[in-house]
């Protein structure tokens, strides 16, 4: 289906995953497309309950290929670039209304590091690092770091990221609060599928509703919040997901939500 990435869907969870693993699954001109193209594949399937992304090979990814571009160094626009191939994989990664777990077995360079920020949640190898490595080939953010860094670790932390291409290994990540995990590598399936299997299971609307609400409250103030609190609520309170879970509470059993 896709020439540089694997598509796999099953029992509610669909793995993606970037296959150029003797290049570190490093982007190439059609592999952005491709990925936006896979995720709102999945956000539409109403099988889908929650995405996985991931790296073949040792890496997740590291970011532009910079041997595809060698012979087109100062010749191209790299805002054009930057708007017709990397924006839509990242608006498509946050403005799909299911959770995307990002499975981070390895190095995430460059745009692969945005690429992982942008997921919902990272779950990360102990052998897993990331670097904001623009700066060392004279560059700036893109891929939306320059929007999720700061608000995971503040302004001062994300002015050393960038501009000094910090490399962060994985313990200091989960302290920093770029990942939600950090296992052994050889655990690393287990807990992601621990995640799956919570996602698959929870009720699609409800997190539907908390990830755009949370995407939103980045950029609102309190009483707009409040508005949207209760607008959400209100949609939420009529789904046979809500009339489910209180059953199920009444009942004292676990509830089986349906999505609905």
């Amino acid at each position: 289906m896709y020439e540089h990435l694997l598509y796999h869907f099953e029992n509610g969870v669909v793995l993606i995953t970037l296959n150029r693993p003797d290049n570190f699954n490093a982007f190439v001109e059609t592999m952005n497309g491709e990925l936006a193209d896979a995720v709102k594949k999945a956000a539409k399937d109403p099988d889908v309950k929650v995405l996985v992304l991931t790296g073949a090979g040792k890496a997740f990814c590291s970011g532009q290929d910079l041997k595809d571009i060698k012979d087109k160094i100062g010749q191209r626009n790299l805002g054009e670039s930057v708007i017709q191939r990397y924006n839509p994989m990242i608006k498509a990664i946050c403005n799909c209304p299911k959770p995307v777990v990002c499975r981070l077995n390895g190095v995430a360079a460059g745009a692969g590091c945005s690429l992982a920020l942008a997921c919902d949640m990272v779950i990360a190898s102990e052998k897993a690092w990331l670097i904001e490595a623009f700066v060392h080939v004279g560059l700036v953010l893109d891929s939306g770091s320059s929007y999720f860094l700061p608000r995971l670790v503040g302004s001062k932390k994300a002015f050393e990221i960038a501009a000094m291409g910090t490399k962060i290994g994985a313990q200091e990540a989960l302290q920093l609060g770029l990942v939600n995990r950090v296992v052994p590598p050889e655990e690393l399936d287990a807990a992601v599928k621990e995640v799956t299997d919570y996602f698959v299971k929870a009720p699609a609307k409800a997190i539907a509703y908390i990830k755009k609400m949370l995407s939103m409250s980045l950029q609102a103030d309190l009483d707009t919040m409040l508005q949207q609190e209760a607008y959400y609520q209100q949609l939420a309170g009529f789904s046979d997901d809500y009339k489910e879970g209180i059953t199920a509470f009444i009942e004292k059993r676990p509830p089986a939500f349906t999505g609905k």
